[in-house]
């Protein structure tokens, strides 16, 4: 199995239980680590795909690290928003709760 073939492989196996996580999980806070995490595998994916002679080349490079800058942006501003949505509704899933 070459390198690329293992990157390819993995990154599908991290979007592929990501997005299992982020249809099936109910609680907020879950389905933004799923979300994460599908950024994860795609981030591995063009890294691995980038370096198919053993080089790796920069450009791809560059637009994964910007990609995992606004990545974590993204997610400081979703965790401000959770919580929230928290501290209005009471409960950290979007499932309708009691009537207040």
């Amino acid at each position: 199995m070459s390198q690329v073939a293992l990157y390819v492989l993995a990154a599908v196996a991290l979007c592929g239980i990501g997005l299992a996580g982020l249809l099936l999980g109910r609680h907020l806070l879950r389905r933004l680590m799923a979300f994460n995490l599908m950024g994860s595998g795609t981030f591995l994916l063009l890294v691995g795909l980038a370096q198919p002679d053993g080089v790796a080349d920069p450009v791809p490079q560059a637009l994964v690290l910007t990609g995992i800058v606004v990545a974590l942006a993204a997610t400081a501003l979703a965790l401000v928003l959770i919580r929230r949505w928290y501290h209005l509704s009471g409960h950290s899933s979007l499932d309708r709760g009691p009537d207040p």
